[in-house]
């Protein structure tokens, strides 16, 4: 009995599970004031900068097992070497070397900026994180010079850690932890901060911890779990799309086919109830299996208005993947349907052209791991290309050289890219939320997608990621806010879309007869208590 019970108390002290990020538990701090967060093998460290102390921890239970004075009047960073504790003093702006059993100061050297915080041990040397310049350094130990420097991955470094392969970095102005790659700086990975007010990271080999200064806590976060994306702020809404044709002239329109893409469950999309009018309208699918409602019309006569019109109730969530590099499969792994049918040639993406096979192995290089194609390729594409409105879709070679695109002269440009790689790429169509929950979509949006192995389509939006800052270039890569309404998925030229997505029209007219064509998208907040979407157009 004895036996049973020590193993059932074992299993119900282990944390359960959950996406990256997720609290596993937590527990008081020692101090008020605590900055500086690290682990060395067994124990955590936490630095306090009013009390001037550094307490070691039992991770199990927060308890104080030790205690030692800080070397400075100002602590805030910690790491362990292996064998000794590191400090950084923010007010003298030096780092410490310390013996962890008495606090005897055994090193100092300057710190390579005027506003340290963050410091870790990368299993050679120290790296600095500078708050208000925002910049992460790799520094020289024989005397503090920064040997790389990176710009940090948001506003401001205020603490580090080191997993044995990559940064983690937290910013307490934005609440965000940031996995980073210590050749690149490349944001990989974000999480949510689990307080307020986060300060300094620790990783003990399986778990990062993270000490939050407002809440006085200190939490330990799930790592590398089985969960591949988060849902969160999830909306529930009715899309109202309207396809309107007006007809001028002194003929008729002899036939009309509009084709409207019907959006369709996904992880973070749930549609509850789709309605259409005219109700006879036939349910097809094209080559890329895209769902499309298809609705002809003949004889319609000048100075008439045809509308089509699909309503979608849907609760849309943001979602939130969480792909770490070395999880992804080969090129070789991906299954041959997908690379055939996602790798094929395009008009829009011209793959076989000289200039694009060119480029396609300049960006690309000797890399094999599909992730890390795809982000040279988003990387490229972002810093080529300039969002400018052309008033065309043109073929990737053009826009490449031309240097600006649209959101769908990027898509293209991208896609075509990883196509001459080897690498699956199709694009998704969206309509937006423009500011307000009731609001009026007439622009829409499209970005790439990637076939990425053990993981599946991940969204790689180049034109979204295009901005300066680590961050926003990371959230635009796994990550999608809960402003879109997907209608469409396809890898372009199809049989009903075209190159379009949300919907399309073919027609044939008389002579002298001319049309105009508009489509919306008119976004309403639903509570509740709401009933069934009525097919009408408009409110």
């Amino acid at each position: 009995m004895k036996t049973f019970l020590c193993v059932l108390a074992f299993f119900l002290l282990q944390p359960i599970q959950g996406y990256p990020g997720k609290v596993l538990r937590s527990f008081p701090l020692p101090g008020k004031y605590c900055t500086g967060l690290t682990f060395d093998g067994s124990a955590l460290w936490v630095a306090d900068y009013k009390n001037d102390s550094i307490y070691k921890l039992d991770p199990a239970a927060g308890i104080v097992l030790h205690k030692i004075a800080s070397p400075g009047f100002w602590p805030m960073g910690l790491a362990w070497d292996g064998k000794y504790l590191w400090n950084i003093d923010k007010q003298q702006k030096k780092i410490y070397q310390i013996d962890p059993a008495d606090g005897t100061i055994l090193k100092t050297i300057e710190a390579p900026c005027n506003d340290p915080e963050g410091l870790a041990w990368d299993g050679k040397t120290l790296w600095v994180g500078e708050s208000r310049e925002n910049t992460l350094m790799k520094i020289d130990l024989s005397d503090g010079t920064a040997v790389k420097k990176f710009a940090g991955p948001a506003r401001s470094v205020n603490g580090l850690a080191f997993d044995g392969q990559y940064l983690w970095s937290s910013d307490r102005n934005l609440n965000e932890l940031y996995m980073i790659d210590p050749e690149s700086g490349e944001v990989i990975l974000i999480m949510d901060a689990p307080g307020p007010y986060s300060r300094d990271l620790a990783w003990d080999g399986k778990y990062l911890w993270n000490l939050d200064y407002q809440t006085d806590t200190l939490y330990q976060l799930a790592f590398r779990d089985e969960e591949p994306f988060r849902l969160m702020d999830t909306r529930k809404t009715r899309i109202t799309h309207t396809h309107q044709v007006k007809v001028y002239g002194q003929g008729a329109l002899q036939s009309l086919d509009v084709f409207i893409s019907i959006p369709e469950n996904m992880p973070q999309q749930k549609i509850i109830k789709k309605a259409f009018t005219p109700s006879q309208c036939t349910m097809t699918e094209d080559r890329w299996h895209q769902p499309v409602a298809f609705f002809h019309y003949q004889n319609v006569l000048s100075d008439a208005t045809v509308q089509s019109v699909m309503v979608v109730e849907a609760e849309i969530s943001a979602i939130r993947y969480f792909v770490f590099p070395d999880r992804v499969g080969s090129l070789e792994s991906i299954p041959e349907s997908v690379s055939r049918l996602y790798t094929a040639n395009g008009s829009k993406y011209m793959t076989g052209d000289p200039y694009i096979q060119k480029l396609a192995k300049e960006v690309v290089g000797d890399e094999k791991n599909p992730y890390r194609m795809a982000r040279r390729i988003f990387n490229y594409v972002g810093n080529t290309l300039e969002y400018q409105m052309e008033g065309g879709w043109n073929a990737a070679p053009v826009v490449l050289q031309r240097g600006t695109g649209s959101c769908s002269e990027y898509t293209f440009a991208f896609i075509s890219l990883c196509r001459a790689a080897g690498l699956p790429a199709r694009y998704a169509g969206a309509f937006v939320v423009r500011g307000d929950d009731a609001s009026l979509d007439d622009v829409f949006h499209r970005w790439p997608e990637v076939y990425l192995p053990n993981y599946g389509w991940i969204p790689f939006d180049p034109q979204g990621g295009d901005k300066p800052s680590p961050r926003d270039q990371a959230m635009n890569i796994g990550n999608l806010p809960n402003r879109f309404l997907i209608t469409t998925q396809g890898g372009g030229d199809s049989e009903y879309l075209g190159w379009y997505y949300n919907s399309n029209e073919q027609y044939r007219t008389d002579p002298q007869v001319q049309v105009n064509i508009e489509t919306f998208g008119e976004w309403e907040p639903l509570h509740s208590d709401e009933g069934n979407p009525s097919p009408a157009p408009g409110k």
